[in-house]
């Protein structure tokens, strides 16, 4: 229940457009951590286990503006809670406002090394406001855990 209600009070403090609170939002190592839990639910209780968490939107891998979002080596989402219009579409051709192919460019990254950060811009889901972005991401087997963060 208090999750909700943060939740509540967040989108909130969005759409009235007020500021947000350092406290209100996750930080770089809270998404690392995030991340890291996905992948060991993965290595623990299998990919259709741990699919079905991450598109929970009430799960434990959502918490405040938090939350893993999972695709194939495609870049193929396979979960995401908060737009779950989005799974099953191939994102790798996506573009930020800036041209940048964030996906395809995490899908690269990951040929030389399991994990990193990647920046983008994007719109907030809310106030439509062009927003700087940094996503950490690790790659597990044949799937790709990533977990953003507000850059402010």
């Amino acid at each position: 229940m208090a999750k909700c209600i943060r939740y509540l009070l967040l989108a909130l403090a969005c759409f009235l457009g007020g500021p947000l609170r350092a406290a209100d939002l996750g930080s770089a190592d809270e998404a690392v951590s995030m991340v890291r839990k996905a992948v060991a639910m993965l290595a623990d209780s299998g990919k259709d286990k741990t699919i079905a968490e991450a598109n929970n939107p009430h799960g434990r891998f959502v918490d405040r503006d938090l939350y893993v979002v999972i695709h194939d080596l495609h870049g193929t989402v396979l979960a995401n809670p908060v737009l779950p219009r989005m799974v099953g579409h191939d994102l790798s051709a996506v573009k930020d406002v800036d041209g940048k192919m964030f996906i395809k460019e995490r899908l690269d990254m990951l040929k030389t090394s399991n994990r990193g950060w990647i920046d983008f811009k994007w719109p907030n889901s809310v106030t439509k406001q062009i927003e700087k972005r940094s996503v950490y991401f690790e790659r597990a087997g044949d799937l790709v855990v990533a977990c953003g963060i507000l850059k402010q």
